[in-house]
């Protein structure tokens, strides 16, 4: 080891040169910041740029957000409407077809109207299953020419009860008219 060689640091190994103490401790502790050095600000230039990028990107995408939001539940409502409708459709068709069937037709005719053919004997079964109320309110009731006639009746006794009502009052009237004319 003769000639100038280069000194190792103790305890090193490398070309980093020995660390300082500043606190005069045992040279293996970090050194400890100042505080009354410069910190460092929390809130920094990129992440007020990164702040408004993404306050940007959030308003920009809220409107098409909301109406995306409002046409799919108008399409459900549409949709929802529409099976609403095929059913409504469904249902008209199938009474559709029945009032062209005439075996329907005659069922309605001898159920609501109490229609008989020629050929048949029909009855009218007056008990526990028929309605009380309808059917004393059916056989109270007079059939429909004498309802009618009955009716003609009573507005042809109104039409001459207004009509003798009016000459009394055009009577009455011309006489205070004559006796007026004349007591002057």
């Amino acid at each position: 080891m003769t000639g100038p060689q280069a000194r190792r640091p103790p305890g090193g190994s490398g070309g980093s040169p020995p660390r300082a103490s500043t606190t005069g401790g045992s040279g293996g502790s970090p050194p400890r910041a100042s505080t009354t050095g410069p910190q460092r600000p929390h809130f920094t230039g990129r992440a007020a740029v990164l702040a408004i990028v993404l306050c940007a990107i959030a308003l920009s995408l809220a409107y098409p957000v909301r109406e995306y939001i409002s046409q799919r539940r108008q399409i459900d409502q549409l949709l929802a409407q529409r099976q609403q409708l095929e059913l409504q459709r469904h249902r008209l068709e199938s009474e559709r077809r029945l009032l062209h069937s005439p075996v329907y037709i005659a069922q309605q005719a001898r159920d609501r109207l109490h229609m008989c053919l020629p050929t048949q004997m029909c009855y009218e079964i007056i008990g526990r299953s028929a309605k009380p109320r309808d059917v004393a309110a059916r056989v109270a009731e007079a059939p429909w020419y004498a309802r009618l006639w009955s009716s003609v009746q009573q507005a042809s006794a109104a039409q001459d009860g207004d009509a003798a009502a009016h000459l009394r009052r055009h009577h009455v009237t011309r006489a205070g008219h004559s006796s007026a004319a004349s007591g002057s």
